[in-house]
């Protein structure tokens, strides 16, 4: 299983990053899914005509750095042109409260459909964070779509008391979230 991979402390880097890379691909595919499309026509180079979708304008994705960086080639490689905004939040070590330090986000973020990803949803409260800053930028709940490996129980259960109309798609539901993901990917743990 993909999973116990990359729960495991034990596995090489190499190992972890393959095996989540792919887990990052499968949810960021079922989140493209999710975005609305029209039907189009497509003249092959044989001259068949193939019918088809294509994604409507106005999608974009937005990692929660630094973890959810890890989740943007997986987007790219499946939407090249896709704009990507970012989020930095960090929990101060006193309170432990989420805190916003950067938020950069294509001009008009109001009008798309956003990708939120972020790796592994322990409390929730860096992705509630995340999605009160998306909605001061006038982004609706009800149009971003999170993008997650793993999920603890009460973080999604936070999320969603939060923000009742948010979308989130992972990958596993633990009470035991992977809180090393970060930096096994990148490499600095």
């Amino acid at each position: 299983k993909i999973e116990i991979i990359t729960f495991s402390r034990k596995s090489s880097r190499g190992d972890f990053v393959f095996s989540a890379d792919r887990l990052i691909r499968l949810v960021v595919e079922e989140g493209l899914n999710q975005l609305p499309y029209t039907e189009c026509t497509v003249t092959t180079p044989t001259g068949h005509k193939y019918e088809g979708v294509k994604f409507e304008k106005g999608n974009c994705g937005v990692s929660i750095m630094r973890s959810g960086e890890a989740m943007e080639q997986g987007l790219r490689d499946c939407c090249r042109s896709i704009r990507i905004g970012k989020i930095l939040i960090q929990s101060d070590e006193e309170t432990q409260r989420a805190k916003v330090y950067y938020a950069k986000f294509p001009p008009d973020i109001y009008r798309r459909k956003v990708l939120l990803m972020y790796p592994i949803l322990s409390t929730g409260n860096t992705v509630i964070e995340a999605v009160k800053v998306l909605v001061e930028h006038g982004v609706q709940p009800s149009v971003i779509i999170l993008l997650s490996l793993f999920s603890t129980p009460h973080g999604a259960k936070s999320i969603i008391q939060e923000f009742p109309e948010i979308t989130i798609l992972t990958t596993e539901v633990h009470p035991v979230a992977p809180t090393h993901f970060g930096q096994k990917y990148f490499g600095t743990d």
